[in-house]
């Protein structure tokens, strides 16, 4: 029993040292850049009341949710999804606001998976909401940004594929399928079955031109000149206009410079339903998962009681140190944390010394010398912590400075050490 209790449940893990060090790093870099945007920090509960994520809202399914009782008898669920209790906390909080409205987050959403999956069940993301702003200036600098973030992390290789689920849903309109035959045709679509697809729309007495699009819709993705040229066999004025954005959205992209960074994928769909118009996703190699998404949701907000447009996107932490780590893009950073142990004698010196190391922001680790272990002990505990060196105080008032790393010691009396 004991043994068992020193594993965690599947799905999640523990995180510590260098790794620890490394993700808190690309986490405060990632910060740091969205600050320059303007967004400001926000936080909800790990847990809220199961309704928040109904199916009506579009989110995840209820049996990707851990969920549970409070004493009252209320179903609780840990939040899976960061943008439904964001958007609970708008219209708690900003209901008359009708200027734009920038909130950052960063926490974890816990998903209740199938374990055969081997995905993570509880993961970090960092992200941001742009309210009150249905510009395709607002889609233009969220993903701006989501470019800027990545680069900022040292990622190089990626794409940020952008999609329109109202070119989706134009095409469904025009074909007049029933709900049950939509949500057949996402999931056909999806895992790109083609045959499936022939089959079930040959039900539907469409015209070839449709019937062409719905086919084609796996296969297209590619350059803005894809989006210009699908447009001219498209028919209905709603998937026009999805078109539209998405060429407009491309000239801003092109005035951040970003452009190249850029695909379309006019198939892109989501399982977020709440999701009314630009969606996209941030691809990189050497992981199959998305390390960000996001996408416009226009109506969400509004079944909380504000009627409020909305983008947002998410960064999802662990897919990103993922990327990184197998890119060999992680920065093994020096350690500057110090082991100051002393001697019986210079106690009242040892403390003093640490107290002022820490007032100069120096961290520092402050342990009274163990007769049972050496010097030589300290130093490959200092690496087994990832610590940057020793500082050695014995009762001849003598210091030893020792870089943990290779054990080069430099010797010195403790007069000339505190001048120095």
């Amino acid at each position: 029993m004991k043994e068992r209790l020193l594993h965690t449940p599947e799905g999640v893990r523990d995180i510590y040292n260098t790794e620890c060090i490394k993700k808190l790093n690309v986490q405060n870099a990632l910060i740091d850049c969205i600050h320059r945007y303007g967004f400001r920090e926000i936080q909800t509960p790990t847990f809220e009341f199961s309704d928040v994520f109904s199916s009506e809202k579009g989110t995840v399914a209820q049996t990707d949710m851990f969920r549970f009782f409070d004493r009252e008898g209320n179903t609780l669920a840990l939040r899976p999804d960061m943008t439904p209790p964001i958007a609970r906390c708008v219209a708690k909080y900003f209901k008359e606001e009708e200027l734009p409205i920038r909130l950052m987050y960063c926490g974890n959403t816990y998903r209740n998976n199938v374990s055969l999956q081997g995905k993570l069940k509880e993961v970090t993301q960092l992200g941001t909401e742009l309210i009150n702003d249905p510009s395709v200036e607002a889609d233009a600098e969220m993903i701006a940004m989501t470019v800027d973030c990545l680069l900022t992390t040292g990622l190089k290789e990626f794409q940020v594929e952008i999609g329109n689920v109202e070119f989706f849903a134009g095409l469904i309109e025009e074909a007049r399928l029933q709900e049950e035959e939509t949500v057949k045709l996402r999931e056909l679509i999806e895992n790109k079955n083609l045959f499936g697809m022939e089959e079930l729309l040959q039900e539907k007495k469409l015209e070839e031109p449709l019937k062409k699009l719905f086919y084609q819709l796996p296969e297209l993705f590619g350059t803005i000149e894809k989006v210009k040229d699908i447009k001219n066999y498209v028919q209905n004025s709603r998937s026009i206009a999805a078109l539209n954005r998405l060429e407009q959205l491309y000239e801003l992209l092109k005035i951040y410079d970003f452009e190249s960074y850029i695909t379309f994928d006019l198939g892109m769909l989501s399982n977020y339903n709440y999701y009314t118009g630009i969606i996209f996703r941030a691809f990189t190699y050497k992981t199959g998962d998305a390390v960000a998404t996001g996408g416009r949701y226009d109506s969400l907000i509004d079944q909380f009681g504000k009627d409020a447009p909305a983008i947002g996107v998410a960064l999802i932490l662990d897919q990103l140190l993922l990327a990184l780590s197998r890119q060999n893009l992680l920065v093994n950073q020096e350690s500057e944390d110090t082991l100051l142990v002393y001697q019986t004698k210079v106690q009242t010196i040892a403390i003093q010394l640490a107290k002022q190391f820490r007032k100069e922001n120096m961290r520092v680790e402050l342990y009274a010398e163990q007769k049972e272990y050496t010097l030589q002990d300290y130093i490959d505990y200092a690496n087994r912590m990832g610590l940057g060196g020793i500082l050695h105080l014995d009762n001849n008032k003598q210091v030893h400075l020792v870089r943990a790393k290779d054990g080069a010691i430099q010797k010195a009396n403790l007069i000339d050490f505190l001048r120095q």
